[in-house]
C-alpha cells in the first residue's frame, strides 16, 4: 500500500533543506504520497463565491491552460471568469514554487500541464465506470498520450466547511503490472497513426500509453479487485496539500468537494531512479521497448 510521507512546509515558496529534498525525491519516486498538512492554499474573500458546484456548469471541474490562458468548464460570466482564472493561476504559480524548492532535481525537465478546480462533490456523482474515479486506478489519458513521461500532481483541499478529501491508496505499481500485464493485448499495428490521424489522440499513442490505458481500464472494470486488493484509506483535511505520481500510485478519490489540482509532466530521464518509473517497470516485465 502507498505510504504517506508527512512534510512540515507551511508556505509555498519555503526553502527546503538538502535532506528534505532528498527524502522527498526518494519517496515520490518509489510511489509514496507527500503530505503537507499545514500547507494551505488561501482563497481570498472575493473568490469565495466560486466555492459552489454551480461554477462548474455541467462538468465536474473547471480547467485552465496556463500557457494559453484558456479557461474551460465554468458557468461564470466573463467578469467572474477573469477573477476565477486569476485564482487558478495563483494556485498554479504556488505549485511551481513548491516544486522548485522541494524538488530542484526536476526543475529543468518539468512541464506544467492543466490546472483544475473541482467544486463538485465526488461521492455519489454519476459517471461511467471508466470515468469513475472512486475506483482504484493509475492515471492514463485516452486522448493525450504521454509517451513515457511521468504524471506528477499537486492537490489542495480548500473546502470551506472543513470536509476532508477521502482517498483509497492501493498496492505498488509493479504488483498491479504483474497482475494484469500478461493478459493485455498488444497494440494493433498502425492503430497509433490512425488514432492521431482521426483526431482521437492529440499525438501518437505509444505502446507504453496503450498498456497504461489498458491497466487503468482493467483495474476499474474489476470490482473484485476493487474490494480485495491491498489498500488503505486516508483523509486529506481541509487546508492541506499533497503530491504524488498518479501514474504510479494506485488511488481512488472517494469523497470530498472543493479542491485544486495541478498536473506536471516529467521525462523519465530527469528522474533520480528511472528503474522505478512505470515505463521501465513495464519494459522490464514485457522484455521490450515501449516508446
Amino acid at each position: 500500500m502507498t505510504p504517506i510521507v508527512t512534510l512540515p512546509n507551511t508556505f509555498w515558496d519555503q526553502p527546503c533543506s538538502a535532506a528534505d529534498q532528498e527524502n522527498a525525491l526518494r519517496a515520490l519516486e518509489q510511489g509514496d504520497v507527500l503530505f503537507f498538512p499545514q500547507l494551505r492554499f488561501l482563497v481570498a474573500e472575493e473568490e469565495s463565491r466560486f466555492l459552489s458546484p454551480t461554477i462548474a456548469a455541467k462538468s465536474k471541474n473547471v480547467s485552465l491552460d496556463c500557457s494559453r490562458g484558456i479557461l474551460k468548464g465554468s458557468s461564470a460570466d466573463k467578469t467572474e471568469q477573469r477573477l476565477l482564472q486569476r485564482m487558478m493561476q495563483r494556485f498554479a504559480t504556488s505549485t511551481v514554487a513548491l516544486l522548485h524548492n522541494l524538488l530542484p532535481h526536476y526543475t529543468a525537465g518539468l512541464v506544467q500541464g492543466r490546472t483544475s478546480f473541482r467544486p463538485v462533490e465526488i461521492a455519489r456523482r454519476a459517471a461511467s465506470w471508466r470515468k469513475d474515479d472512486t475506483r482504484l486506478h493509475v492515471d492514463s489519458f485516452p486522448s493525450s498520450p504521454v509517451q513515457g513521461k511521468r504524471i506528477l500532481r499537486v492537490f489542495s483541499n480548500v473546502n470551506p466547511q472543513g470536509q476532508s478529501r477521502s482517498w483509497r491508496l492501493g498496492e505498488p505499481f509493479e504488483n498491479v503490472a504483474r497482475r494484469y500485464l500478461p493478459a493485455l493485448p498488444r497494440p494493433v499495428w498502425g492503430s497509433s497513426q490512425l488514432l492521431k490521424l482521426t483526431g482521437i489522440t492529440k499525438s501518437r499513442r505509444s505502446a507504453y500509453d496503450h498498456f497504461m490505458l489498458q491497466l487503468h481500464d482493467r483495474m476499474k472494470a474489476n470490482m473484485d479487485y476493487q474490494s480485495t486488493a491491498a489498500q488503505t484509506a486516508f483523509d486529506f483535511p481541509a487546508g492541506s496539500t499533497w503530491m504524488v505520481f498518479t501514474d504510479q500510485a494506485s488511488h481512488a478519490a472517494m469523497a470530498g468537494q472543493h479542491a485544486f489540482e495541478q498536473t506536471f509532466y516529467l521525462p523519465v530521464a530527469c528522474m533520480q531512479n528511472q528503474s522505478l518509473s512505470p515505463l521501465r517497470v513495464l519494459e522490464r516485465l514485457a522484455n521490450r521497448a515501449l516508446i
